[in-house]
């Protein structure tokens, strides 16, 4: 792909996520039922669930790539690393940040030291530890690799996160869609279509900011090699 169709691809796949986060908003607020059991705090369920999963997503192509990235060297498998971890905290922080919304209606209190809640929070960490670990390195190369290996190692935090409800004594609500006993989608028809929205509205918005954030980390490799090449900071200036 050209520069310019990237940027187009961005632009659109932006804005048609941002239209449809709009809708969904329309539809959690205006169209979907209340819950009969949690009430009106439910409707926290619609933008909760899809950013995890999103953030799930992210963090599994960080995975991904960085194993690829250890026995490759790609370079390019490293920036699509890097793209997908900061895509994965955005939607990580929304997922911590809407929870709290729900517990302190469901819970009386903001936080909980419960299972999944403990382990949400733990997958935060590790993966600022992955910037961490890239920025504090003596060595920029040695730091990539280092960084990697966190990736990798962090997403085993997912499976740990999901089950965690089921396996361990946990306050948090068991899964209504995807349950480690198997694949369920236990709603009333207008809370699938709207949990449906807001997946893809997220979809949407998580593929424009990894293609953007891809396309920087592209531009600042092409900024590390003309400045670490003799005298490429005064044919920079030039």
């Amino acid at each position: 792909m050209s520069e310019k169709q990237i940027r187009l691809a961005i632009g659109v796949l932006g804005a048609l996520g941002v239209a449809i986060v709009i809708v969904l908003h329309w539809m959690v607020f205006f169209w979907v039922p209340t819950e009969a059991t949690m009430g009106i705090v439910q409707r926290i369920f619609y933008i909760h669930v899809p950013a995890w999963w999103i953030a799930f997503l992210g963090f599994g192509i960080v995975a991904l790539c960085s194993a690829a990235y250890l026995w490759l060297g790609d370079e390019r498998l490293d920036r699509a690393a890097v793209a997908g971890a900061e895509a994965g905290m955005i939607f990580t922080t929304i997922g911590l940040l809407t929870g709290p919304l729900w517990g302190r209606v469901a819970w009386g209190t903001w936080w909980e030291w419960e299972p999944r809640l403990t382990l949400a929070l733990i997958l935060w960490f590790i993966y600022l530890g992955y910037f961490i670990v890239r920025r504090t390195a003596v060595n920029p190369e040695q730091g990539k690799r280092f960084a990697a290996v966190v990736g990798v190692i962090g997403v085993l935090d997912i499976p740990l996160i999901h089950v965690s409800v089921t396996w361990l004594r946990s306050l948090h609500p068991e899964a209504v869609i995807l349950n480690p006993d198997g694949l369920a989608m236990d709603l009333d028809a207008s809370m699938g279509a709207t949990i449906s929205v807001g997946l893809l509205a997220f979809s949407l918005v998580f593929a424009s900011l990894f293609l953007a954030r891809y396309t920087v980390a592209g531009y600042e490799h092409e900024l590390n090699l003309r400045d670490a090449a003799p005298g490429g900071i005064q044919r920079a200036e030039a």
